[in-house]
């Protein structure tokens, strides 16, 4: 049986599919948006936002919160699918919730 490798692990963990700053602006976006067309650009702005902080935060020589091997270009679709799913569940929580 063949196990995945450091980077792929990276890329469905923390770093990636899991990344917190990800799931936290799709949440909010998807929270925040009208139309479920919207959460396209949550997801995408939630890939795009997170990767800048991470950039932001290394360029500072601050201490990196979440280890990783896979470049940024790698981490993409997998922060967008993760902010995309995050901002649906808001989408649908909050659609619930204006429902009762």
């Amino acid at each position: 049986m063949e196990i995945l490798s450091d980077t792929w692990i990276d890329l469905f963990g923390l770093s990636g599919l899991l990344n917190p700053f990800a799931l936290l602006i799709g949440a909010y976006l998807g929270w925040r948006a009208d139309s479920p067309q919207k959460l396209w650009i949550a997801g995408f702005a939630a890939a795009a936002l997170s990767l800048i902080l991470e950039a932001a935060v290394g360029m500072l020589q601050l201490p990196q919160p979440i280890s990783q091997d896979a470049g940024a270009l790698a981490m993409f679709p997998f922060r967008f699918a993760g902010g995309a799913v995050a901002g649906s569940l808001a989408f649908w929580m909050r659609r619930r919730r204006n429902q009762t």
